[in-house]
């Protein structure tokens, strides 16, 4: 029997699939155009920053911030530089987690931070530099790569300006100058290789000697200058109360003393006064005066004598009986006749 006796077994054609109408693949077209358009046309600035428009990789215009639009399809190219923002790089150091605590990178960055100083000794500088960007043109177009440049002029800017110092200026007393110096310098490297950036601060994190016992050394020497510091600032404080007080008593006992030598000189001047006025008055009746002047005193002697012992003029080796002024009588026992 065949199988194509009927017709069964032979091959079918293929059928064509129905077609999508050409005007519903325009119209999807044109709504994908339309789509592209505006995701490439519209664009947002935000607060910190500033965006610089290319047009076939021309800069033509700088936008500030809020809802742009741009020429589509890529014929204008939009670069966002954040100039709000405050940058730092970080030099003979790096940090890995900052915070409250924060933690550093072990690594050894010597090549940063070796210095040579001005008297041919070495010292480990790490530093700081914080910076911004105040033009975004120059920042993107008028330097190759301003990061690198960066790290190149603190550097070079750095080891010049400590190379100018001694180790122990560089140790100590002088690290806040050589930062400002720093900071000075490489602004006007800046300025003249047209980075646009700015530098906000230069900060020395940490300057030491680079061997152990070198370190020993020099942290004495601060600990020294500590204790000097600590020492004369409690002498300025001793001074400061025990002057003042010193100067108190001194200035009372003056006082004291004029107010002494003011009263002994009145006293004087009183006592010369009476005695002037006595001599008048005796020169006038001598003998009168004299009489007067034995009762005063004889009044103002008396009250204070116990016993008196009354001896005869006319009888030198003859005792005659006392008087007791206690008493107001003659001792018991004393013959009346013998009483003078």
């Amino acid at each position: 029997m065949r199988g194509d006796h009927n017709g069964l077994g032979r091959d079918l054609p293929d059928t064509p699939m129905p077609s999508p109408p050409r005007g519903l693949v325009i119209i999807g077209g044109l709504v994908l155009l339309g789509a592209i358009m505006l995701l490439t046309m519209f664009y947002t600035v935000e607060a910190d920053e500033v965006a610089v428009v290319q047009r076939f990789g021309k800069y033509v215009r700088r936008e500030e911030p809020g809802l742009r639009t741009k020429l589509p399809f890529g014929v204008e190219t939009v670069r966002k530089v954040k100039v709000q923002r405050v940058f730092k790089a970080e030099f003979g150091f790096r940090t890995e987690e900052p915070g409250v605590r924060t933690r550093f990178s072990q690594r050894s960055f010597a090549e940063e931070a070796l210095m040579l100083t001005g008297d041919l000794d070495v010292a480990e500088v790490a530093w700081l530099v914080q910076y911004r960007i105040i033009d975004p043109v120059k920042y993107l177009f008028g330097n190759r790569n301003p990061t690198l440049a960066l790290s190149d002029v603190a550097q070079i800017v750095m080891r010049s300006v400590v190379g100018d110092h001694t180790v122990t200026e560089v140790l100590t007393e002088r690290r806040a100058e050589i930062a400002h110096q720093v900071q000075v310098k490489m602004q006007e490297l800046f300025n003249l290789y047209e980075t646009g950036l700015r530098v906000e601060t230069v900060q020395m994190q940490s300057v030491t000697p680079p061997s152990d016992e070198v370190k020993r050394a020099f942290n004495e020497v601060n600990e020294a200058q500590q204790e000097q510091s600590r020492k004369t600032n409690e002498a300025v404080q001793a001074f400061n109360q025990e002057v003042p007080r010193e100067r108190g008593e001194a200035e009372r006992t003056i006082t004291k003393a004029e107010g002494y030598a003011i009263n002994r000189t009145n006293t004087a001047k009183g006592d010369a006064a009476r005695f002037t006025s006595l001599l008048t008055e005796y020169q006038k009746a001598p003998e009168v005066t004299r009489r007067r002047l034995y009762l005063e005193t004889m009044r103002e002697i008396l009250p204070a004598v116990k016993q008196m012992y009354v001896f005869d003029g006319e009888q030198p080796s003859s005792v005659l009986p006392f008087l007791d002024l206690q008493r107001g009588d003659m001792v018991p026992g004393t013959p009346a006749g013998k009483e003078k």
